[in-house]
């Protein structure tokens, strides 16, 4: 007991003392300490504020201290290796902007680069701009990376660049309201868990948001703008995608690729007809060209010189299992959602399916019933009718035929579209619809679109 007692006088007397012993103090870019001396020197609970000017980094922070920044305030690296290292649990960085890592990316040069250390680090309100990698997580738990702006280089090859936020083996880190573009991806994440990705916003990217392996995490309430890919999920499981946005992205909205056990709701991709530059040139890393105002699709021919359907899919599934894809909307693209690689087990229902050239792609054997509990989707192109007036069409519902999966497997077949076969043998799937081979059919179509997706058109 009395060995306890004094453990117990000890911890508060170092609490107390730290407590007191924590202090501010003001830099300005004339002091004749160098930054990286200051920081240095800080006791723990100190914060170190910067008045407007610049500041030579290369900076380490080892200690739980608040570095913050007065509007104009800068750290500037010298172009080799990171301009802010935090090595030390508990803290903060805010209100600064940061530039001139390396170029590195074996050596991972980053802007702001919070080591395994870093437990609960606060790295926000910052402009991160001209580094390889914007903000480098590399193992610090329960981080939050909050409502910074960082803009990655804009020239040079998209292969040799860097993310703008990258998680590592991070678990319970969160990345929240920031804005990021340039550079390949906006979020990317490997080996972690328990990650909240919300409210960032992206364009000029490759992948606004790029999860492997990661698993039992959220993306919730971000929104993607004309990028290459939205959110390409891979190799990760029991994950919830919420209430985002791919607006104008070029080849997929969402692609779930071995995405297991996933809710996938309330998400909206949006296409547009787009300038076809986009898809001969690098990408969107160089595309300044503006999307047309219109983004209504054709729904068949119709096509409009130097423009093409963006995104090519609206939604990739492949090889993924047993997720509950509900309540979302997927809105002139080329092709709505494209099943394919065995992917068995997935829930489909209260979506809309609206002005995609083609709804849906499918070329597997199997019979696929995308509705549950009586309800399906809704699908533009469905002439249905609904004579009891429940809001369910009366017939199922079939986006594809027997000459779909030709057309799909034989791209030159399309020449005998318009042929009288060809049209016979859809009036006759059309009349005996058991003759159809195995594909997907909506037996409950919704005759309107569900509530959500009729608010957000």
């Amino acid at each position: 007991m009395r060995q306890a007692a004094i453990i117990t006088v000890a911890a508060l007397w170092t609490a107390t003392y730290s407590t007191a012993a924590a202090a501010d103090r003001v830099v300005t870019p004339s002091d004749k300490e160098d930054l990286a001396a200051i920081v240095e020197q800080a006791a723990p609970g100190d914060r170190i504020i910067l008045r407007p000017g610049n500041y030579k980094g290369p900076v380490a922070i080892k200690k739980p201290t608040i570095v913050e920044g007065e509007p104009g305030a800068a750290i500037l690296g010298t172009g080799n290796g990171t301009v802010v290292t935090i090595d030390a649990a508990d803290v903060t960085l805010r209100g600064l902007e940061i530039r001139g890592s390396g170029s590195d990316l074996e050596t991972m040069d980053s802007g702001v680069f919070a080591t395994e250390a870093a437990t609960g680090a606060v790295i926000e309100n910052n402009l991160v701009a001209e580094n390889l990698y914007g903000i480098y997580i590399h193992g610090a738990k329960d981080s939050i990376t909050r409502a910074n702006r960082i803009i990655g280089h804009k020239q040079g090859r998209l292969s040799e660049a860097g993310n703008g936020v990258t998680v590592w083996n991070a678990p319970g880190a969160k990345v929240l309201a920031n804005d990021i573009s340039y550079g390949r991806d906006g979020i990317a994440t490997n080996a972690s868990k328990r990650n909240v990705f919300s409210e960032n916003r992206f364009h000029n990217l490759r992948f606004a948001i790029h999860y492997m392996y990661t698993n039992d995490s959220e993306i919730r309430g971000n929104v993607s703008i004309g990028n290459v890919v939205g959110y390409a999920i891979m190799f990760s499981n029991r994950l919830k995608i919420i209430d985002n946005v791919s607006d104008g992205d070029r080849d997929h909205g969402v692609l779930l690729n071995s995405a297991n056990s996933s809710l996938v709701t309330g998400n909206i991709v949006r296409g547009h007809l787009q300038p076809e530059s986009r898809w001969t040139t690098a990408g969107a890393r160089e595309s300044t060209e503006e999307l047309p105002a219109d983004d209504e699709l054709p729904l068949s021919g119709g096509d409009v010189t130097g423009l093409r359907a963006g995104p090519e899919k609206c939604v990739f599934v492949y090889n993924a299992n047993k997720n509950r894809i509900v309540g979302n909307e997927f809105n002139g693209c080329g092709i709505g959602i494209h099943f394919t690689a065995g992917s068995e087990g997935n829930t489909m229902s209260d979506n809309a399916f609206i002005n995609n050239r083609n709804q849906v792609k499918y070329v597997g054997t199997r019979y696929l019933d995308w509705s549950q509990n009586g309800r399906g989707n809704y699908w533009s192109d469905n002439p249905a009718f609904d004579l009891d007036g429940d809001g369910v069409g009366d017939n199922a519902y079939r986006p594809n035929d027997l000459i779909d999966k030709v057309l799909w497997t034989s791209p030159q077949a399309k020449v005998l579209t318009t042929s009288p076969a060809v049209q016979f043998i859809r009036w006759a799937q059309a009349q005996f619809p058991a003759l159809l081979p195995g594909g997907v059919v909506d037996r409950h179509p919704l005759m309107e679109p569900p509530a959500h997706a009729e608010v957000r058109q």
